[in-house]
């Protein structure tokens, strides 16, 4: 099957797009998510060999879109458990040591050493894998120790 022009792609697919991505994000950032969603889809378009599998293809791109989204926005208030009003959350601790290391690397390391979670977990959370969930926090504790050492 040929690619079909990016215009009739994109009117095939922006209403699924959309609301994929507001489910995944609210209506307030979906619209952003959806411009980069498409934007991604150009800048790929031309590299296409066949126009198999195109609404996959762009739902994939949306889907990562959200994710990376999720994953930049912090939550503007602290969560707190309850029952533990005097413990301070494993992220809280580790913030001194894990700032300035990148969103990754920190999150590896906070989820191994924090919450003492398996590197199967973490490549769950983190959508990677286990082996790039271990490279993550062996880079990030190295950074550490380098930092403290100087």
């Amino acid at each position: 099957m040929a690619v079909p022009p990016f215009e009739r792609f994109y009117e095939e697919h922006r209403g699924e797009v959309l609301r994929l991505l507001r489910r995944r994000l609210g209506a307030d950032r979906a619209e952003d998510a959806f411009q980069e969603t498409f934007l991604r889809a150009l800048r790929a378009y031309g590299r296409l060999d066949h126009g198999d599998h195109l609404r996959a293809w762009v739902l994939t791109i949306a889907q990562n879109v959200a994710v990376d989204t999720l994953r930049r926005t912090r939550p503007t208030a602290e969560l707190v458990e309850a029952g533990a009003e005097d413990a301070r959350p494993a992220y809280t601790e580790l913030a001194d040591l894990t700032d300035g290391l990148g969103s990754k690397e920190r999150s590896a390391v906070v989820l191994r050493y924090g919450y003492d979670l398996s590197y199967d977990q973490i490549a769950s959370a983190l959508g990677s894998t286990p082996d790039a969930a271990r490279q993550a926090a062996s880079t990030g504790v190295r950074r550490i120790r380098r930092r403290i050492s100087t």
